[in-house]
């Protein structure tokens, strides 16, 4: 059994996977964003070994570099929704810092000690998000493609070392972050059009409407950390894509 490190622990399928890996067997390392998360997680599932870290603290994220990790799960992220040609840049900045950049940032710490031992493997949640994007999704789906991008580079450039990458592409789950990203899209959202804000009320009717259950997702997460191999992309349902395609 090897040690599984998973980021967004602290709740939604990075809880699930962490409970459900540890029962397999596997030392879990479980990450959550802030302290209040690490403590409610270390109650509840005091068989974990919790740690607070936020993959944008560079701090935090050398704490990672004394840890001998097998699986590396890239689960921790951010919602944000609202129309590309208004929306605060700041905004868009602040979801790519988390999505994009904190999530290439631990990776990189991880996949150093990977490297000097000449095994691994690294799961990137993405999103069926990456593979397509919607009117209001914009901001959340330009990240997740390129959560895309990065992981078919990362497979590439890995696999000489002997570290296997591949991406999770859920599609709407239950786990109340779809939900609070179309409720929340900001204060600035206040002040938005008659349009706009049909386009986010029918992207909220998408997104929430008929949500799976997440232990769909913690038990494929599950199993890639523990298949002999993977493919690039697993989509969760696989036949998500028809499935939304044929809801529209």
């Amino acid at each position: 059994m090897g040690t599984v490190m998973i980021t967004g622990a602290g709740s939604g399928f990075g809880r699930g996977a962490a409970i459900e890996l540890r029962r397999r067997g596997h030392e879990v390392i479980a990450t959550t964003v802030d302290e209040d998360q690490a403590a409610d997680l270390a109650a509840g599932e005091p068989q974990l070994r919790v740690v607070k870290l936020d993959i944008t603290d560079e701090a935090d994220r050398q704490l990672a570099a004394d840890w001998s990790v097998d699986v590396l799960i890239d689960n921790a992220g951010l919602g944000q929704v609202g129309p590309l040609a208004q929306i605060p840049l700041e905004l868009v900045r602040r979801v790519f810092e988390v999505n994009v950049f904190g999530t290439l940032a631990i990776t990189q710490v991880v996949a150093a000690g990977m490297i000097e031992r000449g095994s691994g493997r690294i799961i990137i949640v993405s999103s069926v998000a990456g593979l397509r994007a919607g009117p209001g999704s914009g901001p959340y789906s330009m990240t997740k493609h390129a959560l895309q991008a990065m992981g078919g580079a990362l497979r590439a450039e890995l696999a000489p070392h002997g570290i296997d990458v591949c991406l999770v592409n859920p599609g709407p789950f239950a786990t109340g972050f779809n939900d609070a990203m179309v409720e929340h899209p900001g204060d600035w959202f206040d002040g938005a059009g008659e349009v706009e804000r049909e386009m986010i009320h029918r992207l909220r009717s998408r997104i929430t409407v008929g949500q799976r259950d997440p232990q769909q997702v913690v038990m494929a997460l599950a199993d890639l950390a523990e298949a002999d191999t993977t493919e690039l992309h697993n989509l969760v349902p696989p036949d998500i894509l028809e499935q939304l395609a044929a809801a529209r």
